[in-house]
Parts: structure tokens; C-alpha cells; sequence
């Protein structure tokens, strides 16, 4: 009799608790993401460090930069040496005794302006270089994307990725591997980039 009582008091317990409990609602997750292509998405790549290598007008730009950086390393060496020589020179003046002291201390304070000189030099035109290097490489690589645009449009392709080294995609079958057809199709349309670019033909 105790027993039958007990278990009415647990059962009765356990309605209690479960009509005070909220019922929780699960949302629908379904994403509404619309068929691109019934028939299989047509998705391809190419390879960036390729592009980088064997897409003509990059690799103009690319040696013109690295022109551009070695010009100012070359300025940078020829007046640090300068420098160097200068109080090389005036330290050689200042041990044998041939200075006085109001020279010494006007050299000291001409080295300093030229090592001052020298700091501003390096600090202005590097970030002069490395601006210039960073806004051609911006806009190559939206004119890139949009000649991509195009040829994917002109192709059927859904999807072209860019593949390389630290990207999202660590591997990609070879068969999707348009790297050859799209840098030739960058190659026969370089002019039209330059154009955009507003870069003159050479004559």
C-alpha cells in the first residue's frame, strides 16, 4: 500500500514538473539556396604563383618595381658610404691633431645632418616604393579578377578560383586546372588591361 502510494506521489511529481517546463521550438535550418546549374556546376582554377611568372604584363610591372628597388638601394648604399668616408676622413683629421675645436664640433654637427639626412631618405622614399608597389599590385589584381569575370562568362564557368600557396584550398584535382588557357587569355588581352590601366603603348 505504501509502495502504490509512493509511486502515485513520483508520477504525480513528474506531470507537475513537466507541464511547468517550457516546450522548446526548433527553427528550420534550411538554407534557401537556389540551383545555379541543373546539370553540375562548372568550376576551374588557376594557379597564382603562375600567373605571376608567366603573365607578360605582371612580370613587366614586376621587373619595373624591382628596378625601382634596386635604384634606391644602390642611392641608399652610395650615400651611406658617403657618410662613412666623410667621417672616416675627419676622424683621421681629428687624431693627428689638425682640427680645432670649433671645426670639430662643426663637423660633428654635419654628420649629424647627413646621418639625419640619411634617415629621412631612407624612411620617405622606401614608403614612396612600397606605396607604389602595393597600389599597382591592387590594381592588376582587380583588372586580373575582371578579365576573370570574362573569360568565365565566356567559357560557362560557374566558379574560378585563384590556387596557391597558403590559400583556403590545400588540394584541387588537376583536371579543373585552367591555369595555361587563362594566363594566355590574360596574354591576348594585355592591351586591353593596359587600356584600362591607362598605360601608353610604347612605340
Amino acid at each position: 500500500m505504501k509502495l502504490t502510494k509512493g509511486l502515485a506521489i513520483v508520477a504525480m511529481s513528474a506531470l507537475v514538473f513537466s507541464c511547468g517546463e517550457k516546450k522548446k521550438v526548433e527553427k528550420d535550418t534550411t538554407p534557401n539556396v537556389g540551383v545555379v546549374n541543373s546539370n553540375g556546376l562548372k568550376i576551374a582554377y588557376y594557379s597564382q604563383d603562375s600567373l605571376a611568372t608567366n603573365f607578360d604584363y605582371y612580370v613587366e610591372m614586376d621587373s619595373l618595381m624591382k628596378k625601382k628597388q634596386l635604384s634606391f638601394q644602390a642611392e641608399l648604399q652610395k650615400r651611406e658610404k658617403a657618410l662613412q668616408n666623410y667621417v672616416a676622413t675627419n676622424e683621421q683629421r681629428a687624431k693627428s691633431g689638425s682640427l680645432s675645436g670649433f671645426e670639430l664640433q662643426s663637423i660633428q654637427e654635419e654628420a649629424q645632418r647627413k646621418q639625419y639626412s640619411l634617415m629621412q631618405y631612407q624612411e620617405t622614399e622606401g614608403a614612396k616604393l612600397e606605396r607604389e608597389t602595393g597600389e599597382l599590385l591592387g590594381v592588376i589584381g582587380k583588372k586580373i579578377e575582371e578579365a576573370g569575370r570574362k573569360y568565365s562568362e565566356k567559357h560557362g564557368i560557374d566558379m574560378l578560383i585563384m590556387h596557391g600557396a597558403g590559400g583556403q584550398f590545400v588540394y584541387v584535382t588537376p583536371k579543373m586546372d585552367v591555369t595555361a588557357q587563362f594566363i594566355e587569355y590574360l596574354n591576348q588581352h594585355q592591351s586591353e588591361i593596359e587600356a584600362d590601366m591607362g598605360v601608353k603603348k610604347k612605340k
